[in-house]
């Protein structure tokens, strides 16, 4: 089974092809087409995601690659990757997605109403400031085909570009993923 990573705003850096290595993924899919963006800040990757690209233009270009895959897939995502992948596992497109692994994808709180068509684990933050985490989780548990869990960590903890990055946390997923997804 192939394996894809969904970038965060950062999109492709140093830091997503090391997890690519160590998780043996095929592919890494990010909302700058490959091309490394070197943001210096949050906000500075934020602003320009939000500017040029925006999360249905990101949807798109994720169903894309998707509809050209023969093979079974799993996705891991994070952040607004992980948000594309909740929008697009409802989707047609997705019958060749088996799973979905979704770190802290705040904007999944917008699209509540998802019904996905494969397995999907959803990894929320212990906060998050612009809504209840453990309100969202709820509301997801109770979804068909979802795993939903909160980590004691905050937002962008896989990502040692985010100020929240947490070594022993990422350090956890990964081995625990390896596992899975191997």
């Amino acid at each position: 089974m192939k394996v894809v990573l969904v970038s965060d705003i950062f999109g492709k850096t140093p830091a997503l092809l090391k997890m690519a290595n160590d998780l043996n993924a095929d592919r890494i899919i990010d909302p700058y087409k490959g091309e490394t963006m070197g943001f210096e800040t949050e906000i500075q990757a934020y602003d320009y995601f939000m500017d040029q690209v925006g999360i249905e233009q990101y949807l798109a270009l994720l169903q894309e690659h998707i509809d050209f895959t023969e093979e079974p897939v799993s996705l891991v995502g994070f952040s607004v990757g992980a948000s594309v992948i909740w929008r697009l596992s409802e989707t047609e497109t997705a019958k060749n997605v088996c799973r979905g692994f979704c770190f802290y994808g705040s904007q999944i709180r917008h699209a509540i109403d998802v019904q996905p068509r494969f397995d999907i684990e959803l990894i929320l933050p212990r906060y998050e400031s612009h809504f209840d985490v453990a309100t969202l989780l709820s509301q997801l548990k109770a979804k068909r085909q979802v795993i939903a869990s909160q980590v004691d960590y905050l937002h962008g903890f896989m990502n040692p570009h985010s100020e929240n990055y947490d070594e022993l946390g990422y350090q956890q997923q990964i081995h625990r993923l390896c596992s899975i997804l191997r």
